[in-house]
């Protein structure tokens, strides 16, 4: 006998949304049966109308456990995930101290996170100046990948990487088959901001920034054989680069952000919207829709990256750039898809299948017979306002206060049980 089964006459699978039943033992999906059939179980439930999708895989995330946990914990940003439907997720390797870029960091991560995941947990590690012999034994112990900044990354002690560094950042990562994840700014692009408000935050970070960095990417793809993943994609003018390389079979990657999709520069009116790169204007708003539409943008994953309230005080030219929003990503991305006449099954291909296939996580990213049985039951048309005080990160400073929301995330499963003890995870060999 299953230990649970699961029905729903909206379960989006691999091969598109249909009624099915979802068998579950030992923490598994065990068999996927037309609803409203499925076999005994120790525990039954019938969703009906409501949408069953595979956990959300959320590969960027900024945890800041342990050195700045009043920014953000382990307890609080899974808490956050969990009810979010993000039941995986990959935690940078800033803004945490020390960051993790090399083995005795990586393990005071695992330390501080043991325990207190509701979800399950990865760790991406660093790439800085100066540790590329910890690259290495850092894939051995089964980090994700690498992030490195081609720009300064507002911390420290995670400082860019140079072209010579980056270009050998490139190389060793290709020698053992790593995945190097970029920031991809140029810095001689980039200048202070003229003035406090938004306009003059905006042209301080223009899209050739982007541009020149992600060009730059490409070509040390192409030279290495180095897989690389532009974080965090913001600006369209890089799109006919992407598809390009893309053509050209050359093994880079591209995500956006639920912000970029979501929201525009015309909006951005108070510091909760500041990001970097930035948010920018509507006409390159559906562009980005397009390329994710094409095949060119593969994820959507959250960047989150909360603070404390105090910095995200002042203007644009001074508060901290980064927004919070793993509770609520996948309204934010199914509210405007819905819009444009994507379904449901597109939204789990960007926020779930295609993030887990790029870090290779094991056992996510899809209801199939065999992978963790991390389920969400999401009620499509379901409408609410958001209320930063029923946010489970540290700090409720959201730049969608108050906006109605389509899609709500009524029950989250990890392993088949509800979602509240995570477990570490460690790279899936290729």
């Amino acid at each position: 006998m299953d230990d649970l089964l699961i029905r729903s006459r909206r379960a989006v699978l691999p091969d598109g949304e249909r009624p099915a039943a979802v068998s579950v033992r030992d923490g598994r999906i065990t068999a996927i049966s037309p609803y409203p059939a499925g076999g005994p179980a120790a525990d039954s439930v019938d969703l009906g109308d409501v949408a069953l999708l595979p956990g959300l895989v959320d590969t960027h995330v900024h945890v800041n456990e342990p050195g700045r946990t009043e920014w953000e914990g382990f307890a609080t940003a899974t808490r956050a995930a969990a009810a979010g439907g993000v039941t995986a997720l990959i935690d940078m390797p800033l803004n945490a101290l020390p960051p993790t870029v090399d083995p005795p960091a990586l393990a005071a991560k695992r330390a501080a996170a043991e325990g207190a995941c509701a979800v399950d947990v990865g760790f991406w590690g660093g790439a800085v100046p100066g540790n590329l012999a910890s690259l290495r034994p850092l894939h051995d112990l089964g980090v994700f990948g690498f992030k490195c900044f081609t720009s300064d990354s507002g911390v420290p002690e995670f400082p860019p990487l140079s072209a010579a560094e980056l270009r050998a950042a490139f190389r060793e990562i290709a020698g053992f088959g790593g995945l190097v994840i970029v920031h991809a700014e140029e810095p001689a692009e980039l200048s202070p901001p003229a003035g406090g408000g938004y306009a003059e935050f905006l042209a301080s970070r223009p899209p050739s920034a982007e541009r020149l960095a992600v060009e730059r990417v490409v070509r040390l793809a192409e030279e290495t054989g180095a897989r690389a993943h532009i974080l965090h994609l913001s600006a369209a003018d890089c799109l006919d680069v992407l598809a390009k390389a893309r053509s050209d079979g050359l093994p880079v990657t591209a995500e956006t952000c639920p912000h970029y999709l979501a929201l525009s520069a015309e909006e951005a009116a108070v510091t909760a919207f500041k990001c970097c790169p930035p948010i920018r204007g509507t006409a390159n708003r559906e562009l980005l829709w397009q390329a994710l539409a094409d095949g060119v943008i593969s994820c959507v994953v959250t960047d989150h990256s909360p603070c404390t309230p105090e910095l995200k005080r002042g203007d644009f030219a001074t508060a901290w750039g980064g927004i919070s929003s793993l509770q609520l990503g996948l309204p934010v991305v199914w509210t405007a898809a819905r819009e444009r006449g994507h379904g449901l099954h597109a939204v789990v291909r960007w926020m779930s299948e295609a993030p887990a296939a790029l870090a290779a996580v094991p056992g996510k990213g899809a209801i199939a017979v065999g992978n963790d049985a991390d389920l969400v039951a999401f009620a499509p048309d379901e409408t609410f306002t958001v209320d930063p005080a029923a946010l489970h990160h540290r700090h409720p400073v959201t730049p969608y206060a108050g906006r109605t929301l389509t899609g709500a995330v009524q029950a989250t499963w990890l392993r088949g049980e509800p979602a509240g003890r995570g477990r570490l995870l460690h790279r899936e060999p290729r």
